[in-house]
């Protein structure tokens, strides 16, 4: 998650511990966004090079102008972070020293009605991070069979209505294409029951839908899972990574993959049980209730 400009990176002192950017050449955030992550690792690190990678192009120039003083040292590439060894090798590097990756929806996407990532305001339903995408969640919405869709809404959103959402879904659909961010929310709220919904103690009941179509839209799970894969030869020995996650579905990714890493003896962990934020971040910054940071540390 990346802060729009009234808020701040999510646990920031705490990656800044945890990947000790002050003794690191090559640094790389894997999802720069707005650049809040990335400022305190430059700041931090004093000499060390920063590989800034994001799908979307808005927040690659959003970082580019934030980060401008320190462009001598910042290298700054539009790409799934799953091919962060190809980035490396284009930006001439072998390997880096400290790897972040801040899995959360960034903030001006969220904030955004025309991005259609939430339903706090009406706006396209779109939710492509990488507008280059073809797919977007409107066409998952107005094609995928009902089958599909409960499927895709319980893997991806662990939505135990998901049949219900499904079949109302494609229900609405035949009276009118579901194309925008509120007509779809409207549609999940009236297929789960009053007492489920009150039951949610304010927790909007598209929430899980919403998640389910984002992760399929921009196959986040994939990636995840390509970079986890990636990170064991694209650190350099002593090297650290440290991954942000906001819900179950990335931390058990995330969990098990550094967990198998470390059976190996190849790898430490530096967080036995993930980190999340302090009582006083989670008031400031609501979004960053969720968050669980995990670390690890590539041994010889």
């Amino acid at each position: 998650m990346v802060e729009s400009a009234a808020h701040t990176p999510v646990m920031s002192r705490e990656v800044l511990d945890l990947l000790d950017p002050a003794r690191r050449a090559v640094l790389v955030d894997c999802t720069i966004g707005w650049g809040g992550h990335a400022e305190a690792l430059l700041s931090a690190s004093k000499a060390g090079v920063l590989v800034g990678i994001d799908l979307d192009e808005g927040n690659l120039a959003a970082a580019k102008d934030r980060l401008s003083r320190f462009a001598a040292r910042l290298r700054l590439f539009q790409a799934n972070f799953a091919d962060i060894r190809a980035v490396l090798a284009e930006a001439g590097l072998q390997a880096a020293d400290a790897v972040l990756a801040d899995l959360g929806v960034a903030s001006s996407q969220l904030d955004d009605a025309g991005r259609g990532f939430s339903f706090a305001a009406d706006g396209p339903l779109d939710m492509r991070m990488d507008r280059r995408s073809p797919r977007t969640a409107a066409d998952l919405v107005g094609k995928l069979t009902e089958a599909d869709l409960a499927d895709l809404i319980y893997r991806f959103g662990e939505e135990r209505y998901s049949r219900r959402i499904a079949r109302a879904i494609v229900a609405a659909r035949r009276n009118r294409p579901i194309l925008r961010t509120r007509h779809l929310a409207e549609v999940i709220a009236s297929a789960i029951p009053a007492p489920a919904r009150a039951a949610r103690r304010g927790v909007h009941p598209a929430t899980r839908t919403f998640q389910a179509l984002r992760i399929a839209v921009n196959d986040e799970l994939a990636s995840l899972d390509g970079l986890l894969a990636a990170l064991p030869d694209a650190l350099c020995v002593g090297g650290r990574a440290a991954i942000i996650s906001f819900h179950s579905l990335e931390d058990r990714r995330v969990k098990r993959a550094f967990a198998a890493w470390a059976a190996t003896k190849r790898a430490r962990l530096l967080t036995k049980k993930p980190t999340v934020p302090s009582d006083r971040e989670s008031v400031e910054n609501p979004r960053s209730r969720s968050a669980k940071l995990r670390a690890i540390e590539k041994g010889a």
